[in-house]
């Protein structure tokens, strides 16, 4: 007794045989295009939290975060950002006589002598060589001053709290149904 399993339907073979070659053909060329779609949709939703997350303005957080598109022989989307301790400039300062007033990470602070004017409180008149800058004291005498800074960094703010959750759950949400139906709508 002998058992065989044959294919007798041809054509069923060779429609086969095309998806196969389809796909080897094109998902390489569209899989990098499907991975910058959803990078895109992935970086607006890192630069939004990290806006929320640290008080900076859109602008400033889309000028921050760069990224490398994926492409056919790299199949990575990167965002990266540099940078150190963010200057208080960029977090909304107001001057009081207590010091300025700024928001690092969307909340309310006092940092005390502080200034962003010059002269005696209250009739104090903007520096044009300051440039909206935030500055305090080194000495007393007040012939060393430097810039203030708020503490807010943007590359460690971007790997935690809200912004790295809002990251993963994009990607892993998005991408792999995304390959699947890439897939699917090769094969036909």
């Amino acid at each position: 007794m002998k058992l065989m399993v044959t294919w007798d339907d041809i054509r069923g073979l060779k429609r086969m045989d095309r998806q196969i070659r389809d796909l080897n053909e094109k998902f390489p060329r569209a899989l990098p295009r499907l991975m910058n779609q959803v990078g895109d949709r992935a970086r607006t939703k890192v630069v939004r939290a990290l806006t929320s997350q640290t008080g900076l303005d859109r602008q400033v957080i889309r000028r921050a975060v760069d990224t490398q598109r994926a492409f056919t022989g790299k199949l990575a989307y990167d965002m990266r950002t540099k940078g150190g301790n963010i200057r208080l400039k960029y977090l909304k300062p107001a001057e009081t006589a207590q010091g300025v007033v700024a928001r690092p990470f969307g909340q309310k602070t006092l940092y005390p002598g502080s200034f962003m004017r010059g002269g005696v409180f209250p009739d104090r008149k903007p520096v044009s060589a300051f440039g909206g800058h935030v500055f305090h004291r080194l000495n007393r005498s007040g012939s060393r001053i430097t810039h203030s800074r708020s503490g807010v960094v943007i590359p460690a703010e971007m790997v935690r709290g809200i912004t790295a959750e809002a990251f993963q759950t994009e990607v892993r949400t998005t991408l792999p149904a995304r390959v699947e139906a890439l897939a699917a709508k090769l094969l036909g």
